[in-house]
């Protein structure tokens, strides 16, 4: 533990460039079945994002991507045109729409998740109970910045 009070520049760096790699391999499972719908990133992230706050609006979408209205409304449209997911007027306030994910959006992120639930499994189930507990608790302070 005391080794990691004095990190250097090197170790930083390489612990970067190992989530990049860790990014780019757990997103690359899926490239194959994203390819065929001509879907990218951008479609997978808000896939993610509306699978796991169904009934999300499009601000609170916008807010957690850290994207503009306009970049994410091409991916919306691409989404809604291949039956991905569905928007439905928001019964206090009919301006608002809520997303959610539709029949055969459901059945398309049950086969991306199940790509890349395979090598989370068995990158966590190749690892001690400790290890799995503090990599969380690392990835949780990275992402909210402390």
């Amino acid at each position: 533990m005391k080794n990691l009070l004095y990190l250097k520049d090197e170790q930083i760096k390489e612990f970067i460039q190992l989530l990049f790699y860790a990014y780019r391999e757990t997103f690359s499972d899926p490239k194959e079945i994203l390819s065929k719908n001509y879907f990218g990133p951008a479609h997978l992230r808000a896939l993610n994002l509306i699978e796991s706050n169904p009934g999300i609006s499009l601000s609170e979408l916008i807010y957690k991507l850290k994207v503009t209205k306009q970049s994410l409304n091409r991916v919306l449209r691409d989404l809604i045109k291949s039956k991905m997911i569905k928007q439905i007027k928001d019964e206090t306030d009919t301006r608002k729409k809520k997303l959610y994910l539709d029949v055969e959006g459901k059945v398309f992120f049950d086969s991306v998740y199940d790509k890349q639930k395979k090598r989370i499994f068995n990158a966590l189930k190749s690892s001690n109970s400790d290890s799995v507990i503090k990599f969380k608790e690392v990835l949780k302070k990275i992402i909210n910045g402390k």
